[in-house]
């Protein structure tokens, strides 16, 4: 527990609102720019927009399905860029939300463990690494069966989803506790 509260406390005095422009600046252009083209460059590779690590809930007989689909080629393209784009991918969610919810929560005492959901997306991130090697593994040995791995990649899924999902459901009631504060304090004056 002490070294999960000095990476939030480091965290916290680390981030201000440059840091979080930059990481807002940063998410929005990769949606923009960066998602689109590697979504329409997954699908002509693979022959599929199915994917892993877009679903929520899947199985690992789902997971063989899917690595069937995508042939050879394909498989290979997905592993590919497991270790490119989505090792950068999950760098910048986690950038931008560790930020976004750093200075939204910001205004609560130190000793509050609310404080530390803005590390939430650090398990986001971890589950993301997981799903993703447990993925590549799967399609890497295709047709040959990965038993555990195969069985736990949905998992990580599930979780680096309820992680990334809660962290922006975070963000929102943050933003509302912030309109809430500044209109308490324009009421005050």
């Amino acid at each position: 527990m002490n070294a999960f509260r000095a990476v939030s406390s480091w965290v916290y005095d680390k981030v201000n609102w440059k840091w979080t422009l930059a990481a807002v600046a940063i998410f929005i252009c990769f949606m923009i720019f960066v998602l689109p083209q590697q979504a329409e460059k997954s699908e002509g590779a693979t022959g599929s927009g199915e994917s892993p690590d877009s679903s929520f809930v899947y199985t690992a007989e789902d997971l063989y399905r899917i690595a069937d689909i995508y042939g050879e080629e394909g498989r290979k393209e997905y592993i590919q860029a497991r270790f490119t784009f989505d090792i950068v991918w999950p760098l910048v969610y986690l950038f931008f939300l560790c930020t976004l919810l750093t200075s939204l929560y910001r205004f609560l005492p130190e000793r509050s463990r609310w404080r530390f959901i803005h590390l939430l997306p650090l398990g986001g991130w971890l589950f993301d690494l997981l799903e993703n090697l447990g993925a590549s593994l799967v399609m890497y040995r295709y047709p040959q069966p990965t038993p555990v791995v195969a069985q736990l990649t949905p998992v990580f899924t599930l979780l680096k989803w309820m992680m990334i999902y809660g962290s922006f459901a975070a963000a929102g009631i943050g933003i509302i506790l912030l309109l809430i504060r500044a209109v308490r304090a324009i009421k005050t004056r």
